[in-house]
Protein backbone atom coordinates (compact mmCIF):
# COMPACT_ATOMS: atom_id res chain seq x y z
CA UNK A 1 0.00 0.00 0.00
CA UNK A 2 2.80 1.90 0.10
CA UNK A 3 3.77 4.65 -3.06
CA UNK A 4 6.28 5.83 -4.56
CA UNK A 5 7.42 9.36 -4.29
CA UNK A 6 9.80 11.30 -5.99
CA UNK A 7 12.26 14.20 -4.37
CA UNK A 8 13.48 16.66 -7.16
CA UNK A 9 16.48 18.49 -5.61
CA UNK A 10 16.87 22.27 -7.68
CA UNK A 11 19.01 24.19 -7.23
CA UNK A 12 17.08 27.54 -5.84
CA UNK A 13 17.73 30.05 -8.87
CA UNK A 14 15.10 30.88 -11.79
CA UNK A 15 14.01 28.25 -14.45
CA UNK A 16 15.20 25.04 -12.92
CA UNK A 17 11.29 24.30 -11.79
CA UNK A 18 10.45 25.13 -15.13
CA UNK A 19 13.22 22.69 -16.54
CA UNK A 20 12.27 19.86 -14.61
CA UNK A 21 8.74 20.53 -15.43
CA UNK A 22 9.69 20.51 -19.27
CA UNK A 23 11.53 17.28 -18.96
CA UNK A 24 8.62 15.46 -17.60
CA UNK A 25 5.62 17.59 -20.30
CA UNK A 26 8.17 16.18 -23.13
CA UNK A 27 7.91 12.48 -21.84
CA UNK A 28 4.27 12.51 -21.30
CA UNK A 29 4.30 12.43 -17.57
CA UNK A 30 1.78 14.21 -15.56
CA UNK A 31 1.99 15.00 -12.23
CA UNK A 32 -0.60 13.95 -10.08
CA UNK A 33 0.24 15.74 -7.23
CA UNK A 34 3.05 17.53 -5.96
CA UNK A 35 4.38 19.87 -3.19
CA UNK A 36 7.48 22.58 -3.28
CA UNK A 37 9.50 23.65 -0.41
CA UNK A 38 12.44 25.79 -0.34
CA UNK A 39 16.04 27.23 1.38
CA UNK A 40 18.00 29.86 0.47
CA UNK A 41 20.20 27.08 -1.61
CA UNK A 42 17.89 24.75 -3.02
CA UNK A 43 14.20 23.54 -3.34
CA UNK A 44 12.86 20.14 -2.95
CA UNK A 45 10.08 19.34 -5.49
CA UNK A 46 7.81 16.31 -3.89
CA UNK A 47 5.93 14.43 -6.14
CA UNK A 48 3.73 11.88 -7.50
CA UNK A 49 3.18 10.73 -10.91
CA UNK A 50 2.44 6.99 -12.74
CA UNK A 51 5.52 5.73 -14.02
CA UNK A 52 8.10 6.63 -11.24
CA UNK A 53 10.92 4.96 -12.75
CA UNK A 54 10.33 6.55 -15.68
CA UNK A 55 10.27 9.81 -14.10
CA UNK A 56 13.00 9.31 -12.15
CA UNK A 57 14.99 7.88 -15.06
CA UNK A 58 13.63 11.54 -17.33
CA UNK A 59 14.51 13.58 -14.47
CA UNK A 60 17.98 12.45 -13.92
CA UNK A 61 18.93 12.48 -18.21
CA UNK A 62 17.76 16.53 -17.70
CA UNK A 63 20.32 16.69 -15.18
CA UNK A 64 18.16 16.59 -11.59
CA UNK A 65 18.98 15.06 -8.81
CA UNK A 66 15.89 12.56 -7.67
CA UNK A 67 15.41 10.68 -4.32
CA UNK A 68 12.45 8.07 -4.33
CA UNK A 69 10.72 7.76 -0.87
CA UNK A 70 7.91 5.19 -0.01
CA UNK A 71 4.78 7.51 1.35
CA UNK A 72 1.05 6.29 2.11
CA UNK A 73 -1.41 8.57 0.51
CA UNK A 74 -4.67 8.13 3.30
CA UNK A 75 -7.82 9.13 2.14
CA UNK A 76 -9.50 10.62 4.97
CA UNK A 77 -12.81 12.31 5.76
CA UNK A 78 -12.96 15.58 4.23
CA UNK A 79 -14.83 17.10 7.55
CA UNK A 80 -13.65 18.47 10.72
CA UNK A 81 -11.91 15.95 12.70
CA UNK A 82 -11.08 13.80 9.65
CA UNK A 83 -7.33 14.84 9.86
CA UNK A 84 -7.70 14.47 13.97
CA UNK A 85 -8.64 10.90 13.49
CA UNK A 86 -5.19 9.96 11.25
CA UNK A 87 -3.00 11.96 13.28
CA UNK A 88 -4.46 9.95 17.08
CA UNK A 89 -3.79 6.74 15.11
CA UNK A 90 -0.28 6.86 14.12
CA UNK A 91 0.83 9.12 17.02
CA UNK A 92 -0.61 6.48 19.31
CA UNK A 93 1.97 4.10 17.17
CA UNK A 94 4.58 6.48 18.12
CA UNK A 95 5.41 7.33 14.58
CA UNK A 96 6.29 11.11 13.79
CA UNK A 97 4.96 12.36 10.56
CA UNK A 98 7.96 14.61 8.72
CA UNK A 99 5.23 16.03 6.11
CA UNK A 100 2.20 15.89 3.99
CA UNK A 101 0.58 17.74 1.43
CA UNK A 102 -2.52 17.12 0.00
CA UNK A 103 -4.41 15.76 -3.51
CA UNK A 104 -6.18 18.43 -5.34
CA UNK A 105 -9.37 16.87 -5.85
CA UNK A 106 -11.19 14.84 -3.87
CA UNK A 107 -11.99 10.95 -3.95
CA UNK A 108 -15.87 10.82 -3.53
CA UNK A 109 -16.10 12.16 -0.14
CA UNK A 110 -12.90 12.24 0.88
CA UNK A 111 -9.79 14.15 1.21
CA UNK A 112 -6.43 12.10 -0.13
CA UNK A 113 -3.41 13.33 1.75
CA UNK A 114 0.13 12.05 1.41
CA UNK A 115 2.10 11.47 4.40
CA UNK A 116 5.72 10.61 4.86
CA UNK A 117 6.11 8.77 8.36
CA UNK A 118 9.64 7.85 10.10
CA UNK A 119 8.25 4.34 10.22
CA UNK A 120 5.60 3.56 7.06
CA UNK A 121 5.31 -0.15 8.09
CA UNK A 122 4.51 0.49 11.64
CA UNK A 123 2.48 3.65 10.03
CA UNK A 124 0.58 1.29 7.88
CA UNK A 125 -0.04 -1.78 10.84
CA UNK A 126 -1.29 0.60 13.10
CA UNK A 127 -3.90 2.48 10.37
CA UNK A 128 -4.90 -1.15 9.48
CA UNK A 129 -5.75 -1.94 12.80
CA UNK A 130 -8.35 0.66 13.33
CA UNK A 131 -9.80 -0.33 9.41
CA UNK A 132 -7.78 2.79 7.43
CA UNK A 133 -6.28 1.25 4.59
CA UNK A 134 -3.96 3.78 2.79
CA UNK A 135 -4.77 3.83 -1.09
CA UNK A 136 -2.70 1.96 -3.50
CA UNK A 137 -0.89 2.71 -6.74
CA UNK A 138 -3.69 0.63 -8.54
CA UNK A 139 -6.82 2.35 -6.95
CA UNK A 140 -4.64 5.99 -7.06
CA UNK A 141 -4.55 5.84 -10.50
CA UNK A 142 -7.35 5.05 -11.76
CA UNK A 143 -9.93 7.30 -12.07
CA UNK A 144 -13.55 6.47 -12.05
Amino acid sequence: MKIHQLSVFLENKPGQLRAACAALARAGINMVTLSLADTAQFGILRLIVQDWQKAKTVLEKAGCVVKTTEVLAIEVADQPGGLSRILEIVDGAGVNIEYMYAFAEKRNDRALLVFRFTNPDAALKALQAVGVNPVGTVELFSRG
